[in-house]
């Protein structure tokens, strides 16, 4: 009788441990193999990092990068670097059992050296953020609350785009992600957002996702509407020729400040709160236009 129940305690042990191993296959085509769920982790990328603490697994992070900085939880702990300049003797005295980062990462390479367990995804459009959201769910040892993050996800976003206003759908906008300028095209994660909520852009996917423009192409595409940080917004009359832009002139423009900026602009798990605050920017425009008629 108690040699079946050790066989019995020892085949629960070894089943146990094989419901919970898992393998990914990240980005660079590579099988990671974590045979428990981590327990301390550490995220070298935003919209990484939001991904662990929108699957309810904040609490395992030890360590992330200097940009990190959602939600709240994370500001005190531990900053490694960035992509270029990852603190690696500082990540490896953490002990992470896994280390989530950006594929293009310089660390990666020596982080393995060391014996650690790397899994490099980074998200550049939404079904790249659909894939990382559910892969990042099974390293941690819950698959099925990837795809219902998602659904859940996909809801908000659909709920976003009922609201914004018949008028203006099919505008076309203007979306700068930085001042040289970039613009986010048709093919980026933004534009991809922007389209379900039924907007057009001036930038079109044949000029790839983020695309550094000619400040003249923007005054030549004479957009309906920009949306830009708040200090962007406020020094684009200054640009050559951009006073001739009819969206400043009109105040058909949306400037938000950098921690709703953050939101819009990070391929994660707050896309669909991303895709409200652009809701929410059209609905106000909407307003201004029709008070003024």
């Amino acid at each position: 009788m108690k040699l079946r129940c050790l066989l019995l305690i020892v085949l629960w042990c070894l089943v146990g441990g094989q419901l919970h191993a898992a393998t990914v296959v990240d980005d660079r085509g590579r099988s990671v193999e974590l045979p428990s769920p981590p327990q301390r982790v550490v995220s070298l990328l935003p919209s990484l990092t939001e991904t662990v603490c929108a699957l309810q697994a904040c609490g395992r992070l030890v360590g992330i990068d200097r940009f990190s900085n959602w939600p709240a939880s994370v500001r005190g702990l531990p900053r490694l670097g960035g992509l270029e300049d990852t603190q690696i003797e500082r990540l490896v005295a953490l002990k992470p059992d896994l280390v989530l980062a950006a594929g293009s990462s310089r660390a990666i390479d020596r982080l393995e050296a060391l014996g650690l367990r790397v899994v490099a995804l980074e998200p550049k459009s939404l079904q790249d953020t659909e894939r990382v959201i559910a892969l990042v769910a099974r390293a941690l040892g819950d698959a099925p609350a990837g795809p219902a993050l998602w659904q859940a996800m996909q809801r908000r976003i659909e709920a976003a785009a009922l609201r914004v206003p018949a008028a203006l759908r099919g505008q076309k906008l203007y979306f700068e992600v930085a001042s040289a300028p970039y613009a986010a095209g048709e093919a980026s994660f933004v534009g991809e957002t922007l389209a379900r909520l039924g907007m057009g852009n001036i930038v079109p996917a044949a000029l790839g996702p983020f695309p550094k423009l000619n400040p003249e192409f923007v005054v030549r595409a004479q957009p309906d509407i920009v949306i830009a940080t708040a200090r962007a917004v406020a020094e684009m009359p200054a640009r050559p020729g951009w006073n001739t832009l009819r969206a400043l002139r009109e105040q058909r423009h949306c400037g938000f400040a950098s921690e709703a900026w953050d939101t819009l602009v990070r391929p994660g798990p707050r896309l669909a709160e991303a895709a409200e605050l652009l809701a929410d920017c059209l609905v106000g425009l909407d307003r201004s236009e029709s008070a003024g008629r």
